[in-house]
């Protein structure tokens, strides 16, 4: 399962910031043959942010939404970023948007309300959503049953077993799996990874967070997405490069991203 010269990657989640540490994060990527990365809004300035990044750089493309920890700080920003990029190549999704229970930032009530916005959203503009979820799997599907699930729909940062990949998949979901998948403590991860189907699943390292073993305790960067992607082969006992190929597919196709 060793790494070729055809071996390529998307990281379709991760959170760049134009800062001091930009090129080398970039640099870093390009020598991992990640060629192409979503950076990911959770408010009206990160979303801004990441399109004007995306905007400076080929291999960048950008997502706008509000997270459920920000909720309260309602839509009508997120909706003037929204407005002012419509037809933009680069703005390719709503989100990262849903709920958060684990931490409760801001009022249940209120994330509900926002998460059905965000979902209407992507339903106006015919965009991918990209749902946050923790601790609140029962409300989630509750919501998107009733607002109806965007054709291209994907789970992120995917924390459940079988029984929520299961209820992902029936909706027509896709599942995106970060540096978890290499946690000793994730066996649920795992087990929903083994029973879904490869054209399912995306890859993500959710960057700065969320590092995967055996990196733990240092800053993540989308140049480390081949670590999920090598776990994600070892469970479905395929080579590297048939899981790199096929999420980047999926990946591509879901956001409809041009060719880097």
């Amino acid at each position: 399962m060793g790494v070729t010269e055809e071996v390529q990657w998307i990281d379709n989640h991760c959170h760049l910031e134009n800062d001091g540490t930009l090129g080398e994060v970039l640099a870093a990527s390009a020598q991992a043959r990640v060629t192409q990365m979503i950076t990911v809004g959770t408010d009206a300035a990160t979303s801004a942010a990441g399109l004007a990044l995306a905007n400076n750089h080929e291999q960048v493309w950008a997502t706008v939404g509000l997270h459920p920890h920000d909720a309260e700080e309602g839509l009508d920003g997120v909706r003037v970023v929204i407005n002012s990029n419509l037809g933009n190549p680069k703005f390719v999704a709503i989100g990262e948007c849903g709920l958060d229970y684990h931490y409760n930032h801001s009022a249940r009530e209120v994330q509900r309300s926002v998460f059905a916005q965000q979902i209407a959203l992507a339903h106006e503009f015919d965009l991918p959503l990209v749902i946050h979820t923790r601790n609140a799997w029962d409300e989630t599907f509750e919501i998107l049953d009733a607002e109806s699930v965007p054709t291209r729909t994907v789970f992120h940062c995917f924390t459940g077993g079988p029984k929520e990949a299961t209820a992902c998949l029936d909706r027509g979901a896709l599942i995106s799996i970060s540096g978890i998948v290499t946690f000793p403590s994730a066996s649920d991860v795992r087990e929903a990874v083994c029973q879904t189907p490869l054209d399912s699943l995306m890859v993500e390292t959710d960057s700065p967070f969320l590092t995967p073993v055996p990196h733990r305790g240092t800053p993540n960067s989308p140049a480390r997405v081949g670590l999920i992607g090598a776990e994600i082969a070892r469970l479905h006992g395929v080579d590297l490069e048939t899981v790199a190929n096929r999420t980047r597919t999926t990946t591509s196709r879901f956001y409809g991203l041009a060719a880097s």
